[in-house]
C-alpha cells in the first residue's frame, strides 16, 4: 500500500502546506511546546548552575529564569514565521543563503538534531535502568527509539497531541517533585555550599538562553501548520510561553537536587531525594521522553529531505521519502546512543553546543532577513526552484556575514570541549553567542538593506509553492 493511500499518516514532508489543510492552533503549540522540555535532560541541564558553575540555589534560579526568558525571544520570532511561509524552519534558509547555500546551515541543523535524539536516549534508558536495575539500560534505550520511531512516522499531529500528553503527566510529577523536595529544603540548602560568581551567574545565563536558541531551528516545523489568519503573534506567545515556562519549571528542580549528585548522577540524586516517589517520577520522565524525543526525528529528518532536494535533484521528495529517512535517521542515532552510553556522549555533547555556536550567526540573518529587510515579504515558490529564483544558488551576503558571526564567537567560546583564547580574560563568561547574534545580524542588515528593499512583494500565487 501506498504511504498516500495510508490516512493515519503526515501526507506532507517539506513542501508548503496548503492553506486548506491548515487545522492548526495557538493552543496546540503551547502544549506542544509545554511538553517538550519535560526530560530528565532538562533537569540534568538545571543542575549545572548548582554542580558545575557552584552557584547558590537562589542565584541558580535568577540565572534560570533570566536565560531563558531572554533566549526564548529570539526562538519565539522563528515560531512566529511558520503561518505566513507555511514552510519547514530550515528550508526558509534558501530565502537568505540561496537555494545551494542553505545546505550548509541546514546540515549544521540535521547533526544537531541527531545528537540531540541521541542524548536523550541515553539519558532516558539510564533513568528506566536507575528504577528498574533488572532492564539494561541499552535495552531501555532501544525501547525509547521505537517509540519515537514510530511516532515520528506517523508524523506531525501525533508528535504534537503525544508530546502535549507526555507534557501534562511529567508537569504533574515534577510538582510532586517540588513538594518532596521543598519539604526537606534543608537537606539540599545543607549540601549546597554555593554563592554568587559572575563566571557562574552569566555562565548560566548563556545555558538558559542557548538553550531556548537550540530550538530555533525547530519551530516553524509545527507552526507552519497554522492558518495564516491565525497571525505571527499568537504563533509567537503560544510557543514563547510554553516552551519558556516549561523550561523554567524543570530547570530549577535540576537546580534544587544539583548538589546531592554525586559523580554527576543527576537523576539519582533525584531519585533519592523523592524517596519512594522516585521510581513513578524517573519513570514518567523517561517514557515520555523516549516518546517525545520523536520532534527531534522528525525535524532532523525535514532538514535532511531538504539537503537531499538540493544535491540529489533526480530524487523525488514524497511521503514514501521522508517514511525511509525517518528509518535511517533513527538507526543512525541509536547507533551513536550506544556508542555513547559509556563516555563518548560528553565529547558529542560538547561537539553539539559547538554546532549550537554556528546556528547563532544563521538565526540572527534570518531574523534580520524576516523582520528589518524584506518584512515577511517571500515569494516560497522560489525555494523550490533549482536556480533559485529571485533568491540565487548562492547568497554573499549571507554566507559572509554567517562566517563572520563564526569568527567573532571563536575566540569567547567557552566549552570543555574548546575554549576561546580570550576566554580567560572575562573570567570565561560566555559572551560568544552575544556577538555572534549582533555581529552577524548587523552586518547583514547593512549589506542587504539598501539591496533588497521591496523588490520581492508576496502575493497569493507567490505564497503557493509547487511540489519540489
Amino acid at each position: 500500500m501506498a504511504a498516500k493511500q495510508i490516512a493515519f499518516l503526515e501526507q506532507h514532508h517539506i513542501a508548503q502546506i496548503p492553506p486548506d489543510e491548515r487545522r492548526g492552533s495557538a493552543k496546540g503549540i503551547f502544549g506542544l511546546w509545554f511538553g517538550v522540555n519535560m526530560l530528565p535532560l532538562t533537569v540534568v541541564t538545571g543542575a549545572v548552575a548548582t554542580s558545575v558553575f557552584g552557584l547558590s540555589i537562589g542565584w541558580s534560579i535568577v540565572a534560570i529564569v533570566l536565560g531563558n526568558v531572554t533566549g526564548g525571544v529570539f526562538m519565539g520570532l522563528h515560531a512566529a514565521q511558520g503561518p505566513q511561509l507555511g514552510v519547514p524552519q530550515m528550508l526558509q534558509a534558501r530565502a537568505q543563503f540561496g537555494y545551494r547555500g542553505a545546505s550548509i546551515v541546514t546540515l549544521i541543523a540535521m547533526v544537531m538534531f541527531l545528537g540531540f535524539f541521541a542524548s536523550n536516549l541515553v539519558v532516558s534508558g539510564d533513568s528506566i535502568h536507575e528504577v528498574i536495575p533488572a532492564i539494561d539500560s541499552g535495552v531501555a534505550l532501544a525501547c525509547c527509539a521505537i517509540g519515537a520511531t514510530a511516532v515520528a512516522l506517523v508524523g506531525f499531529r501525533w508528535i504534537t497531541r503525544i508530546v502535549t500528553v507526555s507534557g501534562i503527566i511529567v508537569a504533574a510529577m515534577v510538582l510532586l517533585s517540588y513538594a518532596v523536595v521543598l519539604s526537606n529544603l534543608g537537606t539540599v540548602a545543607a549540601a549546597n555550599q554555593g554563592s554568587f560568581s559572575v563566571a557562574g551567574f552569566f555562565g548560566m545565563f548563556a545555558v538558559g538562553a542557548v538553550w531556548q536558541l537550540a530550538y530555533a531551528p525547530y519551530v516553524s516545523d509545527y507552526s507552519r501548520y497554522l492558518p495564516v489568519e491565525t497571525g505571527s503573534r499568537p504563533a509567537f506567545w503560544a510557543t514563547y510561553l510554553g516552551c519558556v515556562s516549561s523550561s523554567i519549571l524543570v530547570m530549577i528542580l535540576g537546580a534544587l537536587v544539583g548538589p546531592l549528585a554525586t559523580d554527576g548522577n543527576v537523576m539519582g540524586a533525584l531519585n533519592q531525594a523523592l524517596d519512594g516517589w522516585g521510581g513513578l517520577v524517573l519513570l514518567a520522565f523517561a517514557v515520555c521522553a523516549g516518546l517525545g524525543n520523536a520532534a527531534n526525528i522528525y525535524s532532523g529528518v525535514l532538514s535532511a529531505l531538504s539537503v537531499v532536494d538540493t544535491l540529489l535533484p533526480k530524487l523525488k521528495i514524497s511521503v514514501s521519502a521522508r517514511l525511509v529517512f525517518t528509518v535511517l535517521y533513527a538507526v543512525t542515532a541509536v547507533a551513536i546512543a550506544f556508542a555513547g552510553k559509556d563516555g563518548f556522549l560528553l565529547f558529542f555533547k560538547d561537539f553539539i553546543l559547538l554546532l549550537l555556536y554556528a546556528l547563532v550567526p544563521w538565526s540572527a540573518i534570518n531574523l534580520v532577513d524576516y523582520y528589518l529587510v524584506r518584512h515577511a515579504n517571500y515569494v516560497v515558490a522560489d525555494m523550490f526552484r533549482r536556480d533559485g529564483g529571485s533568491y540565487g544558488t548562492w547568497n554573499l551576503a549571507a554566507c559572509t556575514s554567517f562566517v563572520v558571526g563564526l569568527l567573532v564567537q571563536w575566540p569567547f567560546m567557552v566549552t570543555t570541549l574548546y575554549t576561546g583564547p580570550l576566554a580567560e580574560s572575562l573570567a570565561f563568561v560566555d559572551i560568544a553567542w552575544v556577538l555572534g547574534l549582533i555581529v552577524s545580524g548587523g552586518l547583514y542588515y547593512a549589506w542587504t538593506k539598501r539591496t533588497v528593499g521591496a523588490k520581492e512583494i508576496t502575493t497569493l500565487e507567490g505564497m503557493m509553492a509547487v511540489e519540489p
